[in-house]
């Protein structure tokens, strides 16, 4: 059972991820709280308790819908990096962070590569397709289907 300057560091140490931070807001001195944050943090008794108010922490926040909010906004507005950043953080909630065990069909994949090219837009794309190995052989398959500007 902890005491009740350690659980105040607990609790503190939630909020602030620091432990000197902490043992100072459990009211440890300051010139003693790099130490007592440390000892504290070494106490398996005080890293259980961490770890349970950590499991208790609620929020009415909805994480994926605010993130997917976010990036409806900065794709209508043009916000092509904010964006990506969004859509890189949907993926990672939702565990696609990793090539190991992620399986996509091909239309959902290329419907995901669409979606990504809209965001970046014509220019970018071409910019990025320019440096694709088969780069050069795109290219000229696409000068050859237009028509000669006759001046």
């Amino acid at each position: 059972m902890l005491n009740e300057k350690q659980e105040r560091f607990a609790e503190a140490y939630v909020l602030h991820r620091n432990a000197t931070e902490a043992a100072k807001a459990a009211g440890y001195s300051a010139t003693s709280a790099n130490n007592q944050g440390y000892r504290l943090m070494q106490m398996q008794e005080v890293v259980d308790r961490v770890h349970e108010l950590e499991q208790q922490l609620e929020t009415d926040v909805n994480v994926i819908e605010e993130i997917e909010n976010q990036y409806t906004f900065a794709k209508a507005n043009g916000h092509t990096n904010s964006a990506i950043k969004a859509l890189e953080l949907l993926s990672r909630i939702r565990g696609a962070n990793s090539d190991t065990g992620l399986s996509m069909d091909k239309d959902t994949l290329e419907t995901a590569i669409v979606g990504c090219l809209n965001v970046l837009g014509e220019e970018k794309v071409v910019q990025l397709l320019s440096k694709c190995d088969f780069a050069d052989a795109l290219f000229e398959e696409n000068m050859e289907d237009e028509p000669e500007k006759t001046g």
